[in-house]
């Protein structure tokens, strides 16, 4: 256990240590290990509570800890800014709640979105969690919000919205999925216009992505 909790140690060192040349070179930087145990999961959190700069998944044992890029970042808040605008234009009563750590001990899992959402009142697990896709990791974020029981899951990949609802009455019939059906509207925003909220996405001026949105709906 010492001579594994070192070599993980050194490993996320030399990661950090990597930070400023990354930066510049704006990859995601992906750090990957198996066999953790739950409390050197928790343990992470708690060394990195004050960072923003990493976000940690678990599941089942294996651990994932990303550096996103300046592209990631820069296209999870315009799709954030453009999903607040329209709860706000359309009266809807939500909860911002950002990128928490959303974790059960039960189910061994534990993700960090990069936006989600309660719809009415405050809970404890979101009801839609978005997760901006830049490269692929080893952890099925998929599975591990499904283990969470997270409603309702978005994913930006490829310059589209694939979304994706939990059918917790038949989860069966959704295995390859961990028991989400992928669906072409929001069960919580079903008039939202996706196609109209992915082409502002990727509009790069913020005034103008809002404005043609805005118009749109």
């Amino acid at each position: 256990m010492a001579h594994f909790r070192k070599t993980m140690v050194n490993s996320l060192k030399e990661l950090i240590g990597k930070a400023e040349l990354a930066h510049l070179q704006d990859p995601e930087e992906r750090f990957t290990i198996s066999g953790v145990g739950w409390q050197i999961y928790e343990g992470l959190l708690t060394k990195l509570a004050d960072s923003s700069q990493y976000r940690i998944t678990y599941l089942d044992g294996i651990l994932e800890l990303v550096s996103p890029s300046f592209r990631h970042e820069k296209l999870k808040k315009r799709l954030a800014t453009l999903i607040e605008f329209y709860f706000l234009g359309k009266g809807i009563e939500y909860v911002p709640m950002g990128s928490p750590t959303l974790k059960n001990q039960l189910t061994k899992a534990g993700v960090e979105p990069d936006e989600c959402y309660c719809i009415g009142e405050e809970k404890e697990i979101p009801d839609l969690v978005i997760e901006v896709v830049i490269t692929s990791g080893s952890i099925n974020k998929l599975q591990a919000c499904s283990c969470l029981g997270v409603a309702e899951v978005w994913f930006w990949e490829r310059n589209g919205i694939k979304i994706y609802h939990l059918r917790e009455a038949t989860p069966k019939t959704f295995l390859v999925n961990h028991g989400y059906e992928q669906i072409m509207s929001s069960k919580f925003l079903p008039d939202l216009n996706i196609s109209l909220l992915e082409r502002c996405v990727l509009i790069s001026h913020q005034n103008q992505a809002i404005a043609q949105f805005e118009q749109g709906i």
